[in-house]
């Protein structure tokens, strides 16, 4: 508790190099991390506590203890706590098995060797043993321990490469780089081993993009950023070696700062039986009091008369107190109404729904043997009822691996395969691709099946030529050879690397740079250029240049940027070539690609030296640095030739598009949260086709202050609602209620569909709490949200602002440590197994490979899982209303006695054995339609989003039922009974003969009634439904024999009842008559509704069944077409700053480094219902094959 407090008091962090006792008295945590619930001390007391707050487990532990007073208890303890402990220890070990996989995620990470300078040695320890102020030493490929400062590395000048994929998802190599004063230092260990430098900085926090403080070393004071800084969660690439200084361990890292705590989830059904417990337990003690009030009534006016009558020996009673103990005996009787077993059977649906989902094959992926994973067993119903889904771009939608496509040079399309009469073709598997095989440098992976441009280059096309040889010298990819003489390159965004390989598999090899040369390979001829300027890319040029030298004497400026910047800059005699590669840009961008324009212009030697002198000038300058080299940057960068357009697809996850469609037309909504930059993430929205040039509009929110984000906010929804609103855009909300009928009424009156993009800085202040309205009614009205350059932390703000203020059931998906918050915080967390490690997945309630899974998890298995969930509910608060209010009735006719209606035993054994399995069986395997027919129709999947199957409504409908079942029970036999005598003539009207024909009754009439609900019949079904009759019968004739009575008289008095009751016919015809009494109005109930109003889902039903007794067709599922019109698409995954870099030469190796390791509902309203329901197979097999052809 001291630490905590410690923590939240910490405003500077105080460390020192390799003096542990110094750092010690600061308390700060070690790098151990616990992403775990529970200990071995905590467990008992935190799991019992967490149980008990299901009301239903602390109602069962107080009817427990009034089954302990001997005065007030009818029936025996065991009864409660045998089903009460059962289930309390079957969650205790699911939650100790979970958290048990936790512990051991932990310990696998904590338990990673890390070399640690000790005593003026590097030593081996692990991860859990490094402290604050311990210098550590990481080589290539290596994750990082703690959130480190760089001293020293491999490369010139302190340099190293991080991927910080676990941190923003993104995989383009980030650079590093060490003080100068502490780069000096190398690989010496004695020299590190002296290095005592203070660093005074910032207290822990989760900002991934700034860090500030100050090394004092040497009498010194050296100022720290986050360039060099490398936090937990990145690895090493490129780089042989570095050291770093730990700042923050463990639970201080910002990688888990960012990671949220771990909640204890639970389902939107869970919660209404919290509440449905509540108010059964209201209706008992009013059934208890009215039950009360009667018995004391009776001793008051019966009582007296009755004990005269039997020579009673015992004073009169007071009334009011034979009431009082009459309530609690009557509330002890009247518990079965929500008996124990529920808990056990909701625990075991639940069970074995996840085990479904772990046995899908159609989810397991082949490519790395991956199968889906359930790995909690709480929330499978929850899955069937998702509104918003919250998505990782990076390795969740797309495989992030850039391929180069196509290309247009000079007016001509490369990359689309055409046939002898210029008609495209589609390219397949048997189409050969351009063999590269030849060329030494070739790289095996890229394919390409147009065989014009390997043609054109071999007849010396000069604008081919030019145009390969700008992508070859254009970026700021730099290039090593392994030991096997391979040329590989370390690329700084994707984008970069397809397109620089595109140029070496076409005979234009970047082979090497130095500051000031770039050599390139050109159709087997080495030539080098001379590097003279580098024009850097930032996010407002949106393009990036570079001006070199020929061998020949020739100067020439080389640039490739976003197409709309670039076509600005462009000479006017473009204008024919620009308005041709203008069109072949809006077919690249329609069939998704990211898109580049290409461009050069040769420059005069007597020009650029005067604009070369003027650079120097503007570099040296004090004030409007910037301004000036930009400005010179915009002068040089003008009457550019256009050379054409490159198309690179960013391989979206197979399935993904469809995916896409299918959860939007089961009315789901899907944000994409990503650390990515606007453009990309804008690119893969239509890729996705998330957003579409269909759209009304794309709001994009981009302002740096909380004013001009509230602004940006309030005219977007102007433009949304137009000018004449007939509401107010005021932002402050007193209450939640209101603001949710608002928003309801609001989105009906939203016509068009909308896109919301907003960045990361704008995130931050439109979640401040009196701009977080405007953006979340704004965003809800909105088709499709995408959030670019957001944190980790800021991913779970939004997603608890919609839990928030929606009211509404989320999903996060994502594959890396940046998704943990996200996932921890949604309702549903989803874990992808990709490219990024197991963080997300370990983090998770549900894991796959691929995000297609996603759409067969919520529409198969969320939907059947929330489908049987509300029908056993529904069926279990039916049944046990009808079995247990007959003890009220009974009430009635026993002067209020708390005697009971049925055997003891009957009681005991009724919900765990009579009538478990069934219910079980039918919650378990139940389906109303196919897996097929679900995936086809996602509109079916609405009714769990409206909580339509259970709510509060059919809970009062089921409970009616219920009641009107009992009353059956108890007054058909009850007046059958009246002065009836058997067929010897002998009275049968005595109490074991009624309880005997009741509960027969009862077991019938609930077994029926789940014959009549079950929709999907398994021989396990069968098997369970007349097997519990039977087992029933077994079981009353075993306890009403001789044998038995004769080892137990006192537990069992039923004797020979069971033989000489169901002996009699008109026991049996009292038994039918009551089962056709309870079931009959249920029958025409559901037939008038089926054939009258029939829900979507009663149609694909009828359809089935049509469709097994018809001959089966084959189905074609349509294609899926992407609409070609123009976007503009900027595909650069950039950063600012390596140009700089390059021509400063600090990140060039001396020598090469050690090789790396549809259906509507007017179907049946056209006539009458009895019409309908002559011709209703031949209507529906009609309706639906014809739906077939317009459906997903």
């Amino acid at each position: 508790m001291f630490c905590s407090k410690k923590k939240l008091l910490e405003v500077e962090r105080i460390v020192k190099a390799n003096d542990r006792e110094y750092n010690e008295k600061f308390q700060y945590a070690d790098n151990r991390i616990h992403t775990s619930k529970y200990n071995i001390l905590t467990f008992l007391p935190i799991n019992l506590f967490e149980q008990f707050q299901r009301v239903a487990n602390a109602y069962f532990l107080f009817l427990l203890i009034l089954q302990l007073i001997p005065e007030i208890s009818s029936l025996t303890w065991f009864t409660t706590i045998v089903p009460l402990v059962l289930v309390i220890t079957m969650t205790a070990v699911k939650d100790a098995t979970d958290d048990y996989f936790r512990h051991k995620s932990d310990n696998q990470v904590n338990n990673r060797q890390s070399e640690v300078i000790i005593d003026s040695k590097l030593q081996s320890e692990k991860w859990m043993n490094v402290k604050v102020g311990d210098i550590v030493k990481l080589e290539n490929n290596q994750f990082v321990a703690a959130d480190l400062l760089l001293l020293s590395s491999s490369e010139p000048h302190g340099l190293c490469y991080i991927e910080t994929a676990e941190l923003d998802g993104e995989t383009n190599l980030k650079v590093r780089h060490a003080l100068s004063v502490t780069s000096e230092l190398g690989a010496d260990i004695s020299r590190l081993a002296r290095f005592d430098g203070i660093v005074v900085c910032e207290a822990p926090n989760n900002k991934l993009d700034k860090f500030t403080g100050v090394l004092s070393w040497k009498d010194s004071k050296h100022s720290l950023d986050n360039q060099k800084i490398i936090l937990r969660g990145c690895i090493l690439r490129n780089t042989s070696w570095c050291f770093g200084m730990v700042i923050f361990a463990g639970p201080d890292t910002k990688l888990m700062q960012n990671s949220g705590k771990t909640k204890f989830k639970r389902t939107s059904i869970d919660r209404l039986m919290n509440i449905l417990v509540l108010w059964i337990f209201g209706f008992l003690v009013c059934l208890g009091i009215i039950l009360a009030i009667g018995n004391s009534i009776w001793e008051n006016q019966v009582g007296g008369q009755f004990r005269t009558f039997l020579f009673w020996s015992e004073g009169e009673k007071n009334s009011v107190f034979s009431g009082f103990l009459t309530f609690w005996s009557y509330i002890i009787i009247l518990n079965t109404v929500v008996p124990i077993s529920l808990y056990v059977s909701v625990e075991v649906i639940r069970l074995g729904h996840s085990y479904f989902i772990n046995w899908d094959r159609k989810m397991y992926y082949s490519g790395k043997a991956t199968p889906a994973e359930a790995r909690t067993t709480t929330l499978n119903e929850e899955l069937g009822q998702i509104e918003y889904i919250f998505s990782d771009k990076t390795g969740t939608l797309t495989q992030n691996i850039m391929t180069f496509k196509k290309c247009s040079i000079n007016g001509k399309i490369y990359g689309e395969v055409h046939d002898d009469v210029e008609r495209k073709k589609e390219i397949t598997k048997k189409k050969e691709s351009v063999d590269f095989s030849v060329k030494s440098q070739t790289k095996r992976t890229f394919q390409l099946f147009d065989h014009s441009l390997m043609e054109s280059i071999k007849l010396g096309d000069p604008q081919v030529h030019e145009f390969l040889r700008l992508l070859a010298l254009c970026h700021t990819v730099m290039s090593e050879e392994n030991n096997a003489g391979q040329l590989i390159y370390q690329v700084q965004s994707p984008d970069e690397g397809a397109l620089v390989t595109a140029a070496r598999n076409f005979g234009f090899i970047f082979k090497s740079r130095t500051p000031e040369t770039i050599t390139i390979e050109e159709l087997g001829t080495l030539v080098t250029y001379q590097l003279l300027a580098f024009l850097d890319f930032n996010n407002i040029r949106k393009r990036m240049s570079v001006i070199v030298r020929n061998p020949a004497g020739q100067i020439k400026l080389y640039s490739k940027g976003a197409d709309t910047i670039l076509f600005e800059k462009l000479h006017p005699s473009n204008e024919g070539l620009l308005s041709l590669t203008s069109d072949h840009l809006s077919e690249f961008a329609g069939e998704g690609l990211r898109t580049l324009a290409i461009a050069y212009r040769e420059l005069d030697d007597k020009y650029f030296q005067e604009w070369h002198k003027m650079l120097e000038d503007a570099n040296a300058a004090m004030d409007k640095r910037d301004e000036r080299i930009s400005g010179l940057y915009e002068e040089i960068e003008s009457d550019l030739m256009l050379l054409g357009a490159t198309a690179i697809e960013d391989k979206l996850q197979e399935g993904v598009i469809e995916t896409v469609t299918s959860l939007s037309l089961a009315n789901i909504k899907i944000w994409v949260l990503t650390g990515d930059k606007q453009e990309t993430a804008i690119n893969i929205g239509y890729a996705c086709n998330m957003l579409t040039d269909d759209m009304n509009d794309v709001f994009v929110i981009s302002g740096n202050t909380a004013v001009e984000v509230r602004e940006e906010l309030r005219k977007a929804k102007e433009n949304l609602f137009g000018q004449n609103r007939s509401f107010s855009n005021g932002h402050v909300v007193s209450e939640n209620k209101p603001q949710l009928e608002l928003d309801s009424v609001v989105e009906e009156t939203i016509t068009g569909d909308y896109a919301l993009v907003i960045n990361g800085h704008s995130l931050a202040h439109a979640l401040e709490s009196d701009v977080k309205n405007d953006l979340i009614e704004l965003a809800c009205l909105c088709k499709t949200v995408v959030c670019c350059r957001v944190t980790p932390l800021q991913k779970a703000q939004v997603v608890e602002l919609v839990k928030k203020h929606r009211n509404a059931v989320t999903l996060a998906i994502g594959d890396g440590a940046n998704d943990v918050s996200m996932i921890k915080s949604a309702h549903i967390g989803v874990g992808i197994s990709g490219q990024e490690g197991l963080q997300a997945v370990l983090a998770s309630d549900y894991s796959f490979a691929q995000f297609r899974y996603l759409q067969r998890l919520l529409l198969v298995h969320g939907r059947w899982s929330y489908f049987r969930m509300c029908k056993f509910l529904c069926y279990f608060f039916y049944k046990n209303f009808a079995f247990t209010l007959v003890h009220f009735w009974f009430g009635f006719f026993c002067g209020f006695s708390a005697q009971t209606v049925y055997d003891q035993w009957f009681i005991t054994l009724f919900n765990i054995v009579y009538t478990s399995l069934p219910v079980l069986a039918m919650g378990i395997f139940d389906q109303d339609v196919s897996d097929q027919n679900s995936m086809d129709y996602p509109q079916l999947y609405e009714p769990g989003q409206l909580n339509l199957l259970f709510n509060k409504r059919k809970f009062f409908i089921c409970v009616a039922h219920g009641i009107y079942t009992s009353l059956v029970l108890f007054f058909v036999p009850f007046g059958a009974f009246y002065n009836m005598v058997g067929e010897d003539g002998q009275h049968v009207a005595d109490y074991q003969s009624f309880a005997v024909t009741m509960a027969t009754s009862l077991v019938i009439v609930v077994s029926v009634q789940i014959a009549l609900d079950t929709s999907y019949w398994t021989v396990i079904n069968h098997v369970f439904i007349w097997g519990s009759i039977a087992t029933y019968f077994s079981i009353l004739f075993a306890m009403h024999s001789n044998g038995i009575y004769e080892v137990f008289p006192n537990q069992f008095p039923f004797v020979g009842n069971a033989w000489h009751s169901l002996n009699q016919k008109c026991i049996w015809l009292i038994i039918l008559l009551t089962t056709v009494a309870s079931v009959i109005p249920v029958v025409a109930f559901r037939f008038l509704k089926m054939h009258l109003y029939p829900s979507l889902s009663d149609q694909i039903r009828w359809w089935q069944k049509a469709q097994k007794k018809a001959k089966p067709t084959s189905r074609r599922r349509p294609q899926t077409r992407r609409s070609s019109s123009r976007r503009s698409g900027y595909s650069f995954a950039h950063q600012e700053g390596y140009g700089e870099l390059i021509t400063s030469g600090k990140n060039m190796r001396v020598k090469n480094p050690p090789p790396t390791s549809g259906l509507e509902k007017t179907l049946y309203n056209s006539t009458s219902w009895i019409e309908n329901l002559c011709k209703k197979t031949t209507d529906t097999v009609n309706s639906f094959s014809q739906d077939k052809a317009v459906k997903l």
